[in-house]
């Protein structure tokens, strides 16, 4: 199965990985025989980060995981996310959106510290690390 790994989950493991803490690496380690991705958003959020403000660190952060892509596909179901929860009066950030897209379009749980957010969205699967 492949899963969305959020930028929290990776801000975390970067940090446990300075600290000796191992709560992402104790969730890797849990979902082993699983694929793990980023979307293009994260991938971005990452970028703006203070900790990976040189792009050689970026690219080391980036580089275990495949990024899943911008697609039509994931633009319409950003729409449609948007219109349910705008309707609901319950809206999400803009990020959080494209990842919880590009996750229904894929098939794809998303990993966050997040969750109360995320699972604002109606067929989205949510898993806490």
């Amino acid at each position: 199965m492949g899963l969305i790994l959020d930028t929290n989950f990776i801000v975390t493991a970067e940090r446990e990985a300075r600290r000796g803490a191992a709560t992402a690496d104790a969730f890797l380690a849990t979902h082993a025989q699983d694929d793990f991705y980023i979307t293009f958003t994260i991938a971005g959020e990452l970028a703006c980060g203070q900790s990976a403000s040189a792009r050689t660190v970026w690219k080391r952060l980036i580089q275990p995981f495949s990024i899943l892509p911008w697609s039509l596909d994931v633009s319409w179901q950003y729409g449609e996310i948007y219109r349910q929860l705008q309707t609901a009066g319950s809206l999400i950030g803009g990020n959080d959106l494209w990842i919880a897209a590009a996750a229904l379009v894929h098939g794809f749980p998303v990993v966050t510290r997040n969750v109360d957010e995320f699972q604002r969205v109606p067929g989205l699967t949510v898993l806490s690390f």
